[in-house]
């Protein structure tokens, strides 16, 4: 098995609306050093995807009632409410804190929202990097959620694209040579937890390389394998 690197990759500028976040990614690999090979893995930030496709919009950090109104708009279902603490169901299908809206490294007086379609998002990233690199590469959108029943945040994916959302294990054997029944790995999800360990939440680093991934992981895939189906959810 090829040993797993993580590479953080360092040098992307701040990211504007209209920004080609492929083309920003290309420059900085070969700036710093670390140009990208066919079967790496890309793990990009929300925010910066959601700067470059013009997702911030004003919002008076002090106003709750304007901060309830913009979760409330970004929700098709509210599921709980908790003093400022909102959880609630986004377009996308992910039940999460306040629709994912973050206010965290941004302009005073904004708010990052949710990009619209994070698969489109990262189909995008994806395509440009063939274009510019001639790389085939995955890609995959993080973001930081909690999770129900544990303490604590770890990033997610919320967009995929070229590397499989979930690996059903289902039907092949374990270290005994038992039959799996139910075994369904939210490999994104761990690729970009992984991520997370070298890019951190207040580093700057936007982008990270993950390195030596199983071949066969590598498909097209969308992130709504990760999300769970309503008839499927005990807690809906």
């Amino acid at each position: 098995m090829e040993p797993l690197s993580i590479i953080p990759l360092l040098g992307i500028p701040e990211v504007r609306e209209g920004d080609d976040l492929g083309e920003l990614i290309a420059r900085a690999a070969w700036t710093a050093g670390t140009p990208l090979h066919d079967g790496d893995c890309l793990v990009v930030t929300q925010k910066v995807v959601s700067k470059a496709e013009g997702r911030i919009v004003p919002l008076d950090h002090g106003d709750p009632g304007a901060k309830r109104a913009l979760v409330e708009a970004e929700s098709v279902r509210i599921l709980r409410r908790r003093g400022d603490l909102v959880i609630s169901e986004t377009t996308h299908g992910f039940v999460c804190a306040n629709a994912g809206i973050d206010l965290s490294n941004v302009e005073d007086g904004t708010a990052a929202l949710l990009p619209v379609d994070a698969d489109r998002s990262a189909r995008r990233i994806r395509d440009a990097l063939r274009g510019v690199e001639k790389v085939d590469v995955g890609v995959i959108v993080s973001d930081t959620f909690g999770r129900a029943w544990r303490h604590g945040l770890t990033d997610v994916a919320i967009g995929v694209a070229g590397i499989a959302a979930v690996l059903d294990l289902r039907g092949t054997a374990d270290a005994r040579g038992r039959a799996l029944q139910v075994t369904e790995v939210a490999v994104a999800d761990e690729i970009a937890a992984a991520a997370e360990l070298v890019m951190g939440k207040s580093s700057g680093v936007a982008v990270a390389i993950v390195r030596g991934l199983d071949p066969a992981w590598f498909r097209e895939a969308s992130v709504r394998e990760l999300v769970r189906r309503p008839q499927d959810d005990l807690f809906r």
